[in-house]
């Protein structure tokens, strides 16, 4: 397939200006001004009063948690998860978590995202998902031991598994990663074989990291030290380490990560709504060249999949320190975009050529759009995601002028299930 995008304003970190976009296959070949590609393409797209932005990506989420959006609103985390979220999830099936990531995907498509890095359960069933959705994942199963042995070996059968099964899927917009839950829920040797497995297979290793003063503290108790320290100290830390939320670490924390390369995954809604103490300490982190990206994290704690709510909502929150100018629209942007492809080692997060075509256009025939003096900050802190209404992936149009094929049914059959599975009736 080959798609021309003409005249349309570039909305990039640090870029700007009316061009026109040529696309083969699935490869951005060609950005240049407005007017100067002249081909033969089997679509063209009028980008007259549109910008277009790289496909966001999201850092962490759990897609399939599109069920229980609502469901438990307004606890502590512990609480949340042990008497709420997990006692549901262990009534989960294959079936439930396809139609539920179908669902997210869905979602993410509407809201600007062409990739996300998830961690869950029936994985083989979220990749299928992901395949027939059209956009782009990193996967990794929630490999929880609880500190037994025994459980140990079933969860590396279990990642051994999906990850062959990712291999033979044939869709090379699924790929596996290693996710060890947390330092919580994870035995030493369980997060050791997760680094060594990881590094050998040469995949993404996926965590939750001081997400709350809680589990610092009882690391602290536990190791003597921060989870930071006590992951490092194992040799688990390094450049393909992605770490969620990563709220509660210190300055010494953060100097650690930035020397072993590790990116972040800040999720700042997820954070606020759970009530987590404190922001994450943003403009340190950065000041030691951590990569910072963006994620929701799950639609339990923040009841939707939406990156351009992220993006506003981040820059906002470290504001709050007082210095307006942290964190500004090029840095949310960029957060959202490119950053996110950097921690995921894709070819993706911005709109030049040779990258992965997947591309955003958003209408600007809107009064959050005048009167337009920056496209960059009409985008992370005036625009919604009702104003998207085409999504390219991989070169391929998951959503045209609105449209997105199957939308009605995945919806219904969503609603069905999670009623179901709550054990209650739809009113």
């Amino acid at each position: 397939m080959s798609i021309l995008i003409k005249g349309v304003l570039l909305c990039a970190p640090n870029k700007h200006g009316l061009v026109d976009i040529y696309i083969e296959d699935n490869t951005i070949v060609e950005v240049s001004s407005a007017g100067k590609i002249n081909v033969e393409a089997e679509h063209v797209v009028d980008g007259s009063n549109h910008i277009a932005f790289a496909g966001l990506i999201n850092a962490h989420t759990h897609a399939a948690m599109t069920l229980f959006r609502g469901y438990a609103d307004d606890l502590p985390l512990h609480e949340w998860l042990t008497n709420k979220i997990w006692p549901l999830e262990a009534r989960l099936d294959a079936e439930t978590v396809y139609w539920a990531t179908r669902l997210a995907c869905i979602e993410m498509i509407r809201t600007g995202t062409t990739t996300f890095n998830d961690m869950y359960f029936f994985m083989e069933d979220v990749a299928k998902a992901v395949r027939d959705s059209g956009i782009r994942a990193v996967l990794s199963y929630g490999f929880i031991d609880l500190f037994d042995e025994e459980k140990r070996e079933v969860e590396i059968k279990r990642t051994e598994n999906f990850v062959r099964f990712v291999e033979g899927l044939g869709c090379s917009r699924v790929k596996a990663a290693v996710g060890p839950h947390a330092i919580y829920t994870v035995s030493r040797d369980g997060l050791i074989w997760a680094k060594e497995y990881a590094d050998e297979k040469g995949l993404i290793l996926h965590i939750h990291l001081s997400e709350t003063k809680k589990e610092v503290e009882e690391c602290q108790k536990e190791y003597g030290e921060s989870p930071v320290k006590y992951l490092d100290s194992i040799g688990f830390l390094g450049k393909n380490v992605v770490a969620a939320h990563a709220v509660w670490v210190s300055d010494n924390d953060a100097q650690i990560l930035g020397r072993r390369g590790v990116s972040i995954a800040h999720c700042p809604v997820s954070n606020m709504k759970l009530g987590v103490g404190r922001a994450m300490p943003y403009q340190t982190l950065r000041n030691v060249g951590v990569n910072i990206a963006l994620g929701t994290d799950g639609c339990a704690s923040n009841n939707n999949l939406d990156m351009i709510e992220e993006m506003k909502v981040a820059a906002l929150l470290h504001k709050m320190s007082g210095d307006p100018t942290v964190l500004n629209a090029h840095e949310a942007l960029a957060m959202g975009s490119v950053n996110g492809a950097i921690a995921l080692g894709i070819n993706s997060g911005r709109i030049e050529e040779g990258a992965v075509a997947d591309i955003v256009l958003m209408d600007t025939r809107s009064s959050r759009h005048v009167p337009g003096y920056n496209a960059i900050s009409d985008l992370v802190y005036s625009s919604t995601a009702a104003q998207i209404d085409t999504v390219i992936c991989d070169g391929r149009f998951v959503m045209k002028n609105g449209v997105i094929e199957s939308e009605a049914e995945v919806l219904d059959k969503v609603k069905k299930l999670a009623f179901d599975l709550v054990g209650r009736e739809s009113n």
